[in-house]
């Protein structure tokens, strides 16, 4: 009897899915990288051997910190240009964080206290920082979180002597999957050699997700039911791997149908960043050579790398509340106008528009004190610019920052949560004091002084918006709170959420209502919600007069690319059609179809 030929293993497609934090499509044989953290023995020590514990976690501590500073060398050697000084960044301040910091203070006091050996010293110390950030429930808090995490996962590897993985030898275009990729190994994969990663830890606010976008390197996080341990290649060889770093899903051993739908995704998404990239310095306009204004909205230090690169015409919207969070007390104005300057300098002449402190509701900074946590309703509470008024010292540390930074090239500053023309002038007059104690001291300051515009985001100061175009310079409509105050829905509530709806006819009217009265005041008006940086919404902006908007970097492409496909004359009319519509489902449908026209 003829035996058969041995048939090849029939591949079983599994699907996993996760966080999408750099976009892209990579498909390429997996490396299953099978370091975990070290073991941390934990023993006590005598008396007499404390000082030498001490002395071995010192040791780990210099080489660590040399390591970093080689690893930072490496990372601008590797990745030229704002990629390259990112990257650097990160590794200076993991440095930072090994130099007389709390958690180095409080091993060398553990060791002491509890005489315990190094690594376990270090691993508690580490746990107990963590758990405070974690209990701040804020996610940009939880990712400072990791980094702590990291800085002491080298410590820990350098007194136990584990070494480090190596990528730099893997075959071109293999996916790494890992249980977890700290910030600092993901800064040097190599992106001509590294196709993707999917990790099961992780998150898009850390800085791995940060690192990966900043290298161009497709890749999901916090990928959901990936079990390391059952992925042995087997018979079959190396196993296929696609990595969705857009729709955040990772594929193992795909069909033919599957791989053959990626290579086309894979194929279009290249052609479309290529298109992209050449859009960047082209100049948003539209075919009948309407100029408008797509800015960039700044929420967290890497950001400005990121408006860099996609070309915005300058920061439509800086939140400051970073400059307020991982701190016991608020920034003073010296650490402020640091920071600030630093923003202005890096748009090289683009205009910045600063937001005075929006703290509140569901946006804490426990520096600035525990008023904030007895609001019943924080929503309505105090917060944005009604806290910034009971604080002045405050709001004028923040305010002689702005104007000194704008020193350094044109600011605006703009005043959150607007409800009445006495809020504007109280602001006012603490600028007024701020520019004389400033100009007495012989402070360079902005020259001519700033504009002062106003946050148009709750109904009453639409409804008031002629007046208070009288006080202000220029009005920024924020249509993410504008549409919860208007519709009195809270997005965050499941329940509720699904009326939440922009297009709903009160918050168009309010919108077209704000937009009339800047343009008969003749003063700028922008829009900086969620709406400003989705393409859908663009022709109905443009219709109703807008002529700037801001929103996340990375929408900026597509965004001035729907620009350049629209007239006014033609977006002007559609816009006039559907604010006669009275039912959000009809004007949904309206505006759908003239995105498919035009």
């Amino acid at each position: 009897m003829k035996a058969e030929p041995d048939k090849p293993a029939q591949a079983r497609e599994r699907i996993f899915e996760g966080l999408g934090v750099s976009p892209g499509i990579a498909i390429g044989p997996a490396h299953l990288s099978e370091v975990g953290a070290p073991t941390v023995p934990e023993f006590t020590v005598r008396k007499s051997e404390i000082p030498a514990e001490q002395a071995r976690f010192r040791t780990a501590l210099e080489l660590s910190r040399r390591q970093l500073r080689r690893l930072g060398h490496r990372a601008r050697t590797m990745h030229a240009g704002a990629a390259g000084e990112e990257l650097s960044s990160l590794l200076e301040a993991y440095t930072r964080m090994l130099t007389g910091s709390r958690l180095v203070r409080g091993v060398e006091q553990r060791i002491e206290e509890t005489r315990i050996n190094a690594e376990a010293a270090v691993r508690a110390e580490i746990s107990k920082i963590a758990r405070n950030f974690a209990e701040l429930d804020d996610p940009y808090m939880a990712a400072r979180a990791d980094d702590i995490r990291e800085a002491g996962a080298r410590l820990i590897r350098n007194l136990t002597k584990t070494p480090l993985p190596a990528y730099s030898t893997l075959p071109r275009g293999c996916i790494i999957l890992a249980e977890d990729l700290s910030p600092a190994e993901t800064a040097l994969l190599n992106p001509a050699l590294i196709g993707g990663f999917g990790t099961i830890l992780g998150g898009p606010e850390g800085h791995t997700a940060i690192v990966a976008r900043s290298l161009g390197i497709p890749a999901v996080l916090g990928v959901t039911g990936l079990d390391m341990s059952r992925l042995s290649p087997g018979a079959r060889g190396a196993l296929t791997v696609i990595v969705d770093g857009s729709g955040g899903r990772i594929v193992i051993d795909p069909t033919p149908e599957t791989l053959a739908a990626y290579e086309a995704k894979r194929t279009s998404f290249r052609r479309e960043s290529r298109r992209f990239a050449r859009l960047r310095d082209r100049r948003a306009i539209t075919r009948d050579k309407a100029e408008i204004q797509l800015c960039a909205n700044y929420e967290l230090p890497h950001e400005l790398m990121l408006a860099q690169r996609h070309g915005a015409a300058g920061i439509g919207l800086l939140r400051t509340e970073f400059l307020f969070m991982n701190r016991d007390r608020p920034p003073n104005e010296d650490e402020q106008y640091e920071s600030l300057r630093a923003i202005v300098e890096g748009m090289e002449g683009r205009t910045v528009t600063v937001r005075t402190l929006d703290v509140g509701s569901d946006k804490l900074a426990y520096s600035v004190g525990s008023d904030l946590h007895d609001s019943v309703n924080p929503a309505l509470g105090l917060r944005a610019i009604r806290l910034s008024l009971r604080e002045p010292k405050m709001l004028s540390d923040q305010l002689s920052a702005i104007l000194r930074a704008g020193a350094h090239g044109p600011v605006r500053i703009l005043l959150p949560m607007v409800a009445t023309v006495d809020e504007v002038l109280q602001v006012q007059a603490v600028l007024a004091a701020a520019v004389h104690r400033l100009k007495r001291r012989g402070i360079p300051i902005a020259e001519p002084l700033p504009p002062v515009g106003v946050m148009i985001e709750v109904p009453g100061a639409a409804l008031i918006a002629d007046i208070l175009a009288q006080v202000a310079d220029f009005f920024a409509i924020g249509t993410n709170d504008l549409t919860m105050y208007t519709l009195a829905i809270d997005r965050a509530d499941e329940r509720v959420a699904y009326l939440y709806n922009p297009l709903h006819p009160a918050v168009l009217r309010l919108i077209q209502s704000t937009v009339d009265s800047a343009l008969r005041a003749r003063i700028p008006v922008s829009i900086c919600g969620e709406v400003a940086g989705d393409p859908r919404y663009t022709a109905l902006l443009l219709g109703l007069g807008v002529r700037e908007l801001s929103m996340a970097a990375p929408s900026l492409p597509r965004v001035k690319q729907r620009v350049r496909a629209l007239d006014i004359a033609s977006t002007t009319l559609h816009a006039r059609a559907i604010m006669e519509q009275s039912d959000t489902e009809q004007i949904g449908r309206m505006l759908d179809d003239l995105n498919e026209t035009i």
